[in-house]
């Protein structure tokens, strides 16, 4: 009777297996957080020569592998983040960009920036998502998760700590959220003259065959579960995304956002043209104190979007916490101390522009290098991304309306650069992690890792630029980039969506 119960408690143990295998699965690897494929361990087989067939092992019961779970703490931290996130672009840079442009423009910024962001958070829910983050090639995830297909309540992403997971559906709508704000900063460089409609087609777009494919190339691998082995970790490096194979570095969206974002409005500066009566009439900010208001909810939101990128609420988003507020205030007090030397007067936009260069330079760096570092980065990024908007935007000859590639073009690259400096151990840097060891890498150096920087900024760069002349050409030709001159001068809030901003 004994051996019975034993036989059928095996066989029923036999059966299940496949059931907890099934169970066990989860999704495709999505970027800095992958879903891994788990199933149960194989029972071990000893091959006998003599009858030429395959025995069980003493031990031959498959257990299924253990069931990751989120921490709670971390998935708060996550919907926290993804929320400060979503603030960052509705209201925070709605009012940013709303304060700096004349008050007959005002609605129609609001009304952009607004749109841009509902449409394309519809978007990565249809197919951004998967093809972001699921495995395809090194530039392109699949199609296997459109509409989400697959993700649940139940399914998990991976952090970068082994064995340590989220829930996949905040970490779906915090990357989300990233793609959103993207596409938003680009309207800044040409307010104040484009179609509406215009606006929306472009970011389609740029959206599907610039932001999603750079995003894989970034932040796209196998996660860190993956890495058990020498081996192991190069067979899983070969699946990742383009650059993240070539071992750059940008913790929150250096290249991903603010290059990408910023070479794209340049190019529409250029591609719409400039505004009628640019430089022969005065075009001031119609109100500085909404502008503040919306630079002081970016630097409030921007806590999430750096420190949220963790995926954690550990050490690391700590350390990307206080760098970020310690990198923009030493932006703003540059930027302003900088003016104030140059003009004779520090002005409350310079401080406010110096901030955003400020959480511009520091966001690929922030996990990465330590207070010392991020303090000497927003010193420079006040300073540099000053030049952007006044020297460097008269080279270039382009109406930027409202400087995107001044500041996050400029602070972009100077950001995505010195985080291969700063990075460095020896500077108080957190180094490179290697997964295989469980350790800090050794043999960080410096020279190596800003060359494989630039590789990442160049990328950017030239991929962006290709899109976007491509997106802007398709959308002038069927669609038309520009508003008639008499209803640029009368202003886009009534002649595009005809109310206004203030009626008094």
């Amino acid at each position: 009777m004994k051996k019975l119960l034993a036989t059928l408690a095996l066989l029923g143990t036999m059966l299940a297996a496949p059931v907890w295998a099934e169970d066990a699965k989860s999704a495709d690897p999505s970027s800095a957080v992958v879903v891994a494929d788990t199933a149960p361990v194989p029972a071990p087989v000893v091959l006998m020569k003599e009858t030429n067939t395959v025995t069980p092992a003493a031990v031959s019961i498959a257990t299924p592998a253990p069931v990751l779970v989120p921490n709670r703490g971390d998935n708060a931290w996550m919907f926290m983040a993804t929320a400060l996130v979503i603030l960052m672009s509705i209201p925070g840079l709605a009012l940013f960009y709303g304060g700096l442009v004349r008050a007959k423009n005002m609605l129609s910024v609001l009304m952009q920036v607004f749109s841009v962001f509902s449409l394309i958070s519809l978007l990565w829910v249809v197919y951004g998502y998967s093809v972001a983050f699921t495995k395809y090639n090194a530039f392109l995830g699949g199609l296997n998760k459109l509409f989400l297909k697959g993700v649940t309540p139940d399914s998990v992403a991976a952090t970068f700590s082994k064995g340590v997971v989220v829930s996949e559906l905040i970490y779906v709508v915090f990357q989300g959220a990233f793609a959103a704000i993207t596409c938003g900063l680009i309207v800044g460089a040409f307010a104040e003259r484009v179609k509406f409609s215009a606006v929306l087609a472009f970011c389609v777009i740029w959206f599907t065959f610039s932001y999603l494919p750079m995003a894989h190339m970034v932040w796209y691998w196998s996660g860190p579960d993956a890495y058990t082995s020498q081996a192991a970790a190069e067979a899983a490096t070969a699946t990742a995304g383009f650059l993240f194979q070539k071992g750059a570095l940008d913790f929150a969206g250096g290249t991903v956002v603010h290059i990408n974002a910023a070479v794209a409005g340049l190019i529409g500066a250029y591609m719409v043209g400039k505004r009628v009566g640019y430089g022969r009439e005065a075009m001031t900010p119609h109100s500085l104190t909404m502008t503040m208001i919306g630079a002081s909810l970016l630097w409030f939101g921007w806590f999430g979007f750096n420190a949220g990128s963790a995926l954690e609420a550990n050490g690391v988003a700590a350390l990307a916490f206080v760098n970020t507020w310690a990198a923009t205030a030493a932006a703003a007090v540059a930027w302003l101390l900088a003016e104030w030397l140059l003009k004779g007067k520090p002005s409350m936009l310079g401080a406010a522009s110096g901030a955003v260069a400020g959480l511009v330079a520091i966001t690929p760096a922030c996990g990465f290098v330590g207070v010392g570092g991020a303090i000497v980065m927003g010193l420079l990024a006040g300073v540099i991304c000053l030049w952007g908007v006044h020297g460097l935007k008269r080279l270039l000859g382009a109406d930027d309306a409202l400087d995107v590639f001044g500041v996050h073009g400029v602070g972009g690259i100077l950001g995505a650069l010195l985080t291969g400096v700063f990075a460095d151990p020896a500077l108080g840097g957190a180094g490179v992690w290697d997964y295989v060891a469980n350790k800090v890498a050794d043999g960080y150096s410096i020279v190596t890792q800003v060359q494989i920087q630039a590789i990442g900024v160049g990328a950017t760069l030239i991929w962006s630029t290709v899109v976007s002349v491509i997106a802007y050409k398709l959308v002038d030709i069927l669609i038309g980039l520009r508003v008639p001159e008499e209803e640029e001068r009368e202003g886009l809030d009534v002649t595009s969506h005809g109310e206004k901003a203030y009626n008094i």
